[in-house]
């Protein structure tokens, strides 16, 4: 059997974070999880996620330059990267940070899936 997908998100709030670490993890994904973007580049290399979620709201550095900084990295811009957040622009300010694609908070179980399956190629 291939090892499970890795999931890395990004998120200060941390009851988002539990939800989705329970969620996933029941679903064969492992988790990592982190509530700050500082040193984006170098969590992301030490972990190599399959896909990233990216909060919009985050301390010090915020998602957009976050996820700008991962698009630029040439080791890395190619890991999918799902924008998420509460705010009712969330597909303009995926698309200013240049992500892969977005999640709209709140979010049901079926969508979290739904865009894991999406992005992820199938082996």
């Amino acid at each position: 059997m291939a090892d499970p997908k890795k999931v890395f998100i990004f998120d200060d709030n941390t009851d988002i974070l539990d939800l989705c670490t329970i969620i996933l993890e029941d679903a064969g994904y492992e988790i990592k999880t982190s509530s700050t973007s500082n040193h984006i580049i170098d969590q992301v290399n030490a972990y190599t996620p399959d896909i990233i979620f990216m909060d919009n709201w985050l301390p010090d550095v915020g998602g957009i330059d976050a996820t700008r900084a991962l698009k630029s990295d040439e080791k890395l811009k190619s890991i999918p990267v799902i924008y998420f957040s509460a705010n009712n622009d969330v597909m303009a300010l995926a698309d200013q940070a240049g992500a892969d694609g977005y999640l709209s908070k709140p979010f049901d179980i079926h969508e979290l899936e739904d865009i894991i399956i999406k992005h992820l190629p199938v082996i």
